[in-house]
């Protein structure tokens, strides 16, 4: 069958329609992917070159599967196509261009580790209160900073910005992000945001060099997942696309309701408003599902619809009717874990389910804790997506610190955690020496090691001369040798082998099989190796381009090990997954939807979109569940059923009435809390009757202008009351308070400034 017999008239289309810029709009389970990799297979067979097609994705699994699938179609020369996602392919750029931004080309990849440990070590060097200074806030607000475009210069014009940080009483903010961009110059190192923020950088400063290069190497652009982009990667985009001449060769698949990722900076407008920016745009909608069933794809459509913007589609499927989707009404959380581990169990045995094919989801990951316990008491094996990674390990860490140190010696994160591990007579009052040193004289710890202003002892000295000429070894090595065979040698030449055999422990044995597992990666690294791109030969099989690779791993693309086993998991790690039975938990008010999306109606959207991402990742079987009870903050409380529940029409339930009622005034006012549910939902706790009489008289209210409503500030609410301005976030029209009301429920409720009408006291 030839490849584009596969594809129903619309996908079809959208396949063959080559050029100009495209938008593909496609529903859960719509065969987005099929679309993707058929266009690209579609443009090779119509003679364009595969190294002049990027494509990019959001995991590196997902580029890899879909090289695979195009070269089904087109053979070996898929292996040619750029693909993979937005930091690999511009870390690969950034790699050959490094010099040009005043980096080394074997530039180390910090993690969210590196980063906070840097930013600690930054917040002491500067005396400043880390209680106040809290590395990983700090380290958020540098990343929104980056994601933003503002360097340490912008964000200092920036006047939101500037004044949220004097209203935190963190007003040197901007100093440390300054300290910090410098530092990781110094070490040669890039953290994640740096490979967008400093390949932006690049283009800007080199628009008719290296733009026009890679203008003219990527003649047909793809971008998977559009819809989770964020600022900053559309505006790369841009760089390459918009110039006079461009055949604006970009075709670009999303799904506007499957946008979950607001909190890492992605922004649904990018999707909504696409339009605007190419008005030659085509437009393709897929909206046959080939996934689920009828009821899962009708209770889909119902709950998207509550949303206010979106781009209108309706998803459909013609897969026969079955099962319903199951609710559980459960007393407690503990009740809950066991009704759902019974119903797996009787999956099991009535349908023949793999485990494999079996998903948990839950809103946060702590709830995973009530189903390991009951699905441990029934011998049923499951995994956890989201747990603790591989490379995040300690024996990992410590062995790939050696080697990134190896590649890259200025790499002041890498050497400070191995200079003395295992103990090599090098104390901490020696590291601190060369800290002050480097600091002092603007040059990095590897070139302080050697420097004779350093004051130690003579034992000292000796002990970082060693170190010293071992890492000089490995790095003499690091760009000729194959990376296995250097990595064997640092595992044993550091120290580490000896020191992990040394420790017998189950736990111990444990740690050493990881770090062997590391050399087991590296070896596989080394016998295949990636092809070159433009000639199809083997590529590298460095050392450099090994720490490149797994730096930019995600979850997503660590491997499964093969073994039959029930999937625990968040919403957000579920998605571009599918299960033939789902069970969706938590379905109760501040969880799902979770207390901070309140009062917020983009943040209430986005919750919706995630539950709408949860109930489509079911093939055959959903389940919902909720508890009445829960502990939450150390108390056990009451809670009332999710209104996403009664956002479905109760025909797609089995044997549970009342679901339908409230649903007009939930439509017609999304944000506020619904309307009582009878039937098989309790009443919720008194909150409308709560809430019918405002907490202030309304004669006297006056609002306050928004920038009046700072941290620190008590204001009143006609509906809530009296509260304490916790924090304010965002800018402009995007400010969020975190606001605490007296006798409230909720430890706090986050108010879009904007909307709210709160009165300063």
């Amino acid at each position: 069958m030839h490849y584009l017999d596969e594809l129903n008239p619309v996908q079809r289309e959208a396949v063959t329609q080559t050029d100009g810029p495209i938008l593909v709009i496609a529903g859960p389970g719509s065969g987005k992917t099929r679309v993707l990799t058929y266009r690209i297979a579609h443009l090779i067979e119509q003679g364009i070159p595969p190294y002049n097609i990027l494509t990019l994705t959001f995991t590196n699994k997902s580029a890899k599967e879909m090289k695979d699938r195009i070269e089904k179609v087109v053979g070996a020369r898929a292996q040619q196509v750029w693909a993979g996602t937005f930091h690999s392919i511009f870390a690969r750029i950034l790699r050959a261009e490094a010099s040009k931004i005043g980096f080394p080309s074997s530039f180390s990849i910090y993690d969210t580790d590196d980063t906070t440990s840097l930013l600690r070590s930054i917040i002491k060097e500067k005396n400043l209160d880390p209680n106040a200074y809290n590395a990983s806030a700090i380290r958020s607000r540098i990343s929104l900073a980056k994601s933003n475009l503002l360097s340490p210069t912008a964000y200092r014009e920036n006047a939101d910005m500037m004044s949220q940080d004097r209203q935190q009483r963190r007003p040197y903010v901007v100093d440390i992000y300054e300290t910090y961009l410098n530092r990781c110059q110094r070490a040669g190192a890039m953290d994640f945001d740096d490979l967008l923020f400093q390949l932006y950088r690049l283009f800007r400063e080199n628009p008719d060099n290296i733009v026009e290069k890679y203008r003219n190497r990527f003649r047909y652009i793809h971008v998977d997942e559009f819809q989770d982009t964020n600022f900053l990667q559309y505006a790369i985009l841009r760089r390459l696309l918009k110039y006079d001449g461009s055949p604006e060769n970009v075709f670009v698949v999303g799904d506007d309701a499957q946008s979950i990722y607001a909190f890492r900076g992605a922004t649904i407008d990018n999707i909504l408003d696409f339009e605007k920016d190419y008005p030659n745009l085509r437009t393709y909608k897929l909206e046959q599902n080939y996934r689920s069933t009828h009821h899962i794809v009708q209770a889909a459509n119902e709950v998207i619809s509550y949303n206010r913007k979106q781009l209108q589609k309706t998803i459909w499927t013609d897969r026969e009717e079955s099962n319903k989707i199951k609710l559980l009404k459960c007393t407690t959380d503990d009740e809950e874990g066991r009704r759902v581990a019974d119903s797996i169990l009787e999956q099991k045995h009535r349908y023949h389910l793999p485990n494999s094919e079996i998903a948990i989801l839950y809103r946060t990951n702590a709830q995973s804790r009530k189903f390991e316990e009951h699905l441990r008491r029934h011998n049923m094996p499951y995994r956890i997506i989201g747990g603790m990674s591989f490379y995040q390990r300690k024996e990992v860490k410590d062995f790939v610190g050696y080697l990134r140190l190896a590649v890259n010696p200025r790499d002041e994160e890498a050497l400070r955690r191995v200079i003395n591990y295992p103990t090599r007579g090098i104390s901490d009052a020696t590291v601190d020496k060369l800290v002050m040193l480097a600091s002092g004289k603007n040059i990095s710890l590897w070139e302080a090691l050697r420097d004779p202003a350093l004051d130690v002892n003579p034992k000292a000295r000796q002990s970082l001369h060693n170190f010293y000429l071992l890492v000089s070894n490995w790095q003499q090595r690091a760009e000729k040798d194959l990376a296995s065979k250097l990595a064997d040698d640092i595992l044993r030449q550091s120290g580490l082998l000896v020191h992990l055999k040394a420790d017998t422990s189950p736990e111990g044995i444990s740690r050493l099989e990881n770090a062997q597992a590391v050399l087991d990666a590296i070896s596989e690294f080394t016998d295949n190796p990636e092809p070159d791109l433009e000639t199809g030969e083997p590529g590298e099989r460095t050392l450099s381009l090994y720490l490149q690779t797994i730096s930019l791993l995600s979850d997503a693309d660590e491997k499964n090990d093969g073994q039959d086993q029930i999937t625990l998991m968040s919403v957000h790690g579920a998605k571009g997954l599918e299960f033939k039975s789902v069970f969706v938990t938590g379905l109760e008010e501040t969880l799902f939807p979770s207390f901070m999306s309140f009062e917020d109606p983009n943040g209430l959207d986005e919750e919706r979109r995630l539950f709408y991402v949860a109930i489509t990742r079911a093939k055959e079987f959903l389940t919902l569940t909720f508890a009445k009870h829960r502990y939450k903050y150390g108390q056990i409380r009451e809670n009332d059923p999710s209104r996403f529940l009664e956002e479905i029409d109760e025909k797609h339930f089995d044997i549970v009435g009342g679901i339908g009622a409230g649903r007009a005034s939930a439509k017609e006012a999304p944000v506020s809390p619904r309307a009582s549910v009878s039937g098989s939902f309790a009443t919720p706790r008194n909150r409308q009757q709560a809430s019918a009489q405002p907490a202030i008289d309304p004669a006297g209210f006056k609002p306050s202008a928004p920038d009046a409503i700072v941290a620190g500030a008590t204001v009143l609410h006609l509906k809530f009351g009296e509260g304490k301005v916790l924090s304010v976030d965002g800018a402009k029209d995007n400010k969020v308070a975190a606001i605490q009301f007296k006798g409230d429920e909720l430890p706090e409720r986050r108010i879009v400034l904007k909307f709210a009408k709160l009165q300063v006291m």
